[in-house]
């Protein structure tokens, strides 16, 4: 599990809207337990929005739900799954939500509740992943992990379930929505869109929502092909409003604002 002769999996995917029914994304990540930690993080984090806030030295970047959470989700996850199950850990993120499931049964005679309150121990199903990842620092505080998730939603303000299926254990993060999204970045975008057609306008509160959106999510957000938001985006690029930072794999986008 800490070596890649036995690589662990997990599957991921993005989703159109709130069921499973059209996948935008789906891929399925190979590796040791660090490695997937690392790689579902990455996969969250890139597909997930982001607002921005300008403060008096530098603009900071804030994603729609907390990264520290997700993290502490997925460890727990990695910990708590049933590896004697043939089911894969699961990363499935919707139009309102984000899920995180992991395969095994929760402790009989005990609720998420029990854990988020402190009035019970931490039970790993896993006890040699906990101390190691403990040992790493992943893991702050044996049996802390529901709490933490639940404490760093509640001072973002974003709603976190936690169910407790016949299968597995589903951790449920809500995402704010795209009226949130709009109304952080209309003041930004507003500076920028004088004689822009309106796909270009929706381009840039895309991307100014989530830097790693890709060029497949614009043409399926907006309405329009790949040609199309090819064609606006070497637009927005010649007019100084757009950069691409790193490569196609891996880089993001930049929105360039206008001198004043």
């Amino acid at each position: 599990m800490f070596c890649n002769r036995n690589p662990l999996k997990v599957q991921a995917a993005v989703f159109a809207g709130k069921d499973k029914l059209t996948f935008l994304d789906i891929n399925k990540f190979e590796g040791n337990v660090f490695e997937l930690l690392d790689k579902s993080e990455k996969y969250i984090a890139q597909r997930i929005n982001w607002r921005v806030q300008f403060g008096k030295l530098e603009r900071e970047e804030i994603p729609e739900v907390p990264t520290k959470a997700v993290r502490e989700a997925l460890v727990n996850s990695v910990c708590h799954r049933d590896y004697t199950n043939t089911k894969e850990n699961e990363i499935a993120i919707f139009k309102d939500r984000i899920e995180i499931y992991n395969p095994g049964d929760f402790p009989q005679g005990y609720r998420p509740q029990d854990f988020i309150k402190g009035k019970e121990r931490s039970m790993p199903r896993n006890p040699l992943i906990a101390e190691t990842l403990y040992k790493s620092r992943e893991i702050e505080k044996w049996g802390s992990g529901l709490k933490r998730i639940h404490d760093e939603c509640k001072a973002s303000k974003v709603r976190v379930d936690f169910e407790v299926l016949k299968s597995g254990f589903l951790v449920i993060f809500y995402r704010p929505g795209e009226k949130v999204t709009e109304k952080v970045t209309k003041g930004l975008v507003e500076g920028l869109v004088e004689g822009l057609v309106e796909n270009q306008k929706r381009i840039l509160k895309l991307i100014q929502t989530n830097s790693h959106i890709s060029k497949k999510e614009l043409a399926n957000k907006i309405g329009i092909s790949s040609t199309a938001i090819d064609k606006n985006i070497t637009s927005l690029k010649k007019k100084g409003l757009l950069r691409r930072v790193g490569p196609d794999k891996g880089g993001h986008w930049e929105v360039i604002e206008k001198s004043k």
